[in-house]
C-alpha cells in the first residue's frame, strides 16, 4: 500500500498540488522589510496570529543584524507565551532500512551497497523498545524506509508491538511514525493501529530540485509525496506532521513553503500541522550533493525564529543532526520538541556497549549530539526548562481540530506546564540519578512558587504527591 501508480489520478480538488514556485518567488523577491513593517510583524505573532506569506517573506528578507535579534527575541517571547518553559523529548527508533529509492543526500539510498540492509524482527524491536523504555522514554517515533516490506499491515504491527512492551514501570504511550506516501486505505490501516503523528517531509518544495536529488524509485513522484498528508486527512489521521530538509536548496523558499504547505491544510482541512521539522543536511554514507545551498549556524538559527513567529501554535522539532551547542541556543527560539538519547544504528539502543562514534554505513546520517538522555534532562533542568514526556493531548482526545481550538489562541499552556511537571517528576522518581533527581524537585518547586494557590493547582500538588507514591501516568 506504499504506492499504487493507478490511484495517481487526483480526481478531488482538494488533494490537487497547491506549490507555486512564481507565488513563492515572488513574495520574497518583493519583500520591503522596513524597520515599522518587521515590528508590526513581530507583533501580530506576539498577539498569537497566524502570519501571512507576505509578512513571512518580510521577516525572511529582513537582514539587518539588529532586526533579525528583534525576531529572535520576539520568538522567545512566542514560545514563552504559548509553551512556557517545557520541551517534549523523544526518540527515534529506526524499524527497517530497506529502501528502493536513491536520493543523492541519504545513506539508505538504494545504489549504496556499503550500507547493512537489517529489519529488525519482533525479538529485535522488544528488545530496543525496553532498552528505551529502561533509560525513561515515553514517546517515539518509528522510521522506516520505502520499501514494498514496509506497507501499511507491516507499519501497524511494528506499532502494535510497540505498544505491549513494558520493563519495569516503562512504557511507550505514543507511537509516532515517520514513513512513506501511502493510498487512503493504507493511512485508514495505520490511523486503526492507533498511531500518534504521521510525519513526512517533502525534502524540498522547489520541484526542479527535487528531480534533481531522487534519482530513482518511488519517490521521484513529487505530486504524490506532496499530496501525503491530504490522503492521511481523508483516513481520518488529523495529526500530522510536516518538515523540509534544509540545505538541498534556497532556504528561503523552503522555509516561505513549509508556510504555504500549513496554509494549505488549514484552508482545505482547518487542521494545521501539529509539528514542523527542520533537519539540516548532514554527512551520509556516499553522500553525493551539490554543496550549495547548505544552511549556515547564523541562517539556521534566524529560520527557526522565524517560523515560530510565521506559525505560533505548531510544535518545532529539533533533532540530534545538530550539535549540542546548536541545539541549546536555538532552543531559546521557538523549538518546542527535541529528541534525547539517541540512536539510529539499526538495533543500536539494546547494545551493551554504547560508543559516541558513529558507524556512518550503519546509518542513514551523521548525528552530532551524542549525549544521553539524562545528560540531556539534565542540562535542560539547570537552564530553567522543564523536560516533558506529555502525551495528555492525544490521549486526551486533543488532536486536529481540538487541538487548534486550544492552541491556537494559546490555551495549550494551561495544559502544558502541569502535565510537563507531572512527567517529569515521574522520570525522577523512576530513572533519574540522585543529582538529577535533586535538580529536578529543586525545578518543579520553582514553578509551583510561580503559580497562583487555585483549584489547579491543589489538583497538581495531589498528583504529584501520588507519583512519589509510585503512581504514574497522571495527567489532566
Amino acid at each position: 500500500m506504499i504506492f499504487q501508480p493507478e490511484k495517481l489520478q487526483i480526481k478531488d480538488q482538494r488533494m490537487k498540488p497547491f506549490m507555486d514556485p512564481a507565488e513563492i518567488w515572488g513574495f520574497i523577491n518583493n519583500a520591503k522589510p522596513s524597520k515599522e513593517r518587521v515590528r508590526d510583524i513581530i507583533a501580530k505573532s506576539l498577539d498569537k496570529q497566524r502570519l501571512t506569506l507576505r509578512e513571512t517573506a518580510t521577516l525572511i528578507e529582513a537582514s539587518d543584524p539588529g532586526l533579525v535579534e528583534e525576531i529572535k527575541q520576539g520568538a522567545k517571547i512566542l514560545k514563552e507565551k504559548v509553551y512556557g518553559q517545557r520541551i517534549v523529548l523523544f526518540a527515534p527508533l529506526y524499524i527497517g532500512n530497506l529502501c528502493i529509492n536513491t536520493c543523492a543526500y541519504c545513506g539508505f539510498k538504494s545504489t549504496n551497497k556499503a550500507i547493512q540492509r537489517i529489519t529488525l524482527n519482533k525479538e529485535q524491536l522488544v528488545s530496543q523498545v525496553k532498552a528505551l523504555e529502561d533509560a525513561g522514554q515515553k514517546r517515539l517515533i518509528l522510521v522506516y524506509g520505502e520499501h514494498p516490506k514496509y506497507d501499511a499491515n507491516f507499519i501497524a504491527e511494528t506499532v502494535g508491538i510497540v505498544y505491549s512492551v513494558r520493563s519495569g514501570p516503562g512504557e511507550i504511550r505514543r507511537v509516532n511514525i515517520n514513513a512513506a506516501p501511502m493510498d487512503i486505505d493504507g493511512f485508514r490501516i495505520v490511523k486503526d493501529a492507533k498511531i500518534g503523528t504521521y510525519q513526512i517531509f517533502q525534502e524540498t518544495y522547489h520541484e526542479e530540485t527535487y528531480a534533481k536529488v531522487h534519482l530513482g524509485g518511488i519517490k521521484k513522484n513529487f505530486e504524490w509525496r506532496l499530496t501525503a498528508l491530504d490522503r492521511a486527512q481523508e483516513a481520518g489521521i488529523d495529526d500530522v506532521g510536516i518538515g523540509a530538509l534544509f540545505g538541498l536548496y534556497d532556504w528561503r523558499f523552503d522555509l516561505l513553503s513549509l508556510v504555504r504547505h500549513t496554509n494549505h491544510l488549514e484552508a482545505v482541512y482547518n487542521i494545521g500541522p501539529h509539528t514542523i521539522s527542520f533537519p539540516r543536511i548532514q554527512y551520509a554514507s556516499h553522500l553525493n550533493l551539490d554543496q550549495s545551498h547548505l544552511v549556515s549556524d547564523a541562517d539556521f538559527t534566524r529560520l527557526v525564529a522565524i517560523l515560530r513567529l510565521a506559525v505560533p501554535y505548531t510544535g518545532l522539532i529539533l533533532t540530534a543532526r545538530e550539535s549540542a551547542t546548536i541545539r541549546n541556543e536555538i532552543l531559546q527560539f521557538g523549538v518546542s520538541q527535541i529528541d534525547g538519547g539517541t540512536n539510529i544504528e539499526m538495533g543500536g539502543y539494546a547494545k551493551k556497549e554504547q560508543t559516541e562514534a558513529q558507524d556512518i554505513d550503519l546509518e542513514q546520517f551523521q548525528i552530532n549530539d551524542n549525549r544521553s538522555l539524562n545528560e540531556i534532562m539534565d542540562e535542560l533542568i539547570m537552564q530553567g526548562y522543564i523536560p516533558s514526556f506529555c502525551t495528555s493531548c492525544y490521549r486526551q482526545g486533543r488532536t486536529g481540530e481540538h487541538f487548534m481550538e486550544f492552541s491556537v489562541p494559546g490555551f495549550i499552556k494551561r495544559f502544558c506546564q502541569p502535565n510537563a511537571l507531572l512527567t517529569l517528576a515521574e522520570y525522577l522518581e523512576n530513572y533519574a540519578p540522585e543529582s538529577t533527581r535533586e535538580k529536578g524537585y529543586q525545578l518543579i518547586q520553582k514553578k509551583l512558587d510561580e503559580m497562583e494557590q487555585d483549584s489547579s493547582k491543589d489538583s497538581l500538588l495531589e498528583k504529584l504527591e501520588q507519583v512519589k507514591a509510585g503512581k504514574g501516568d497522571l495527567y489532566f
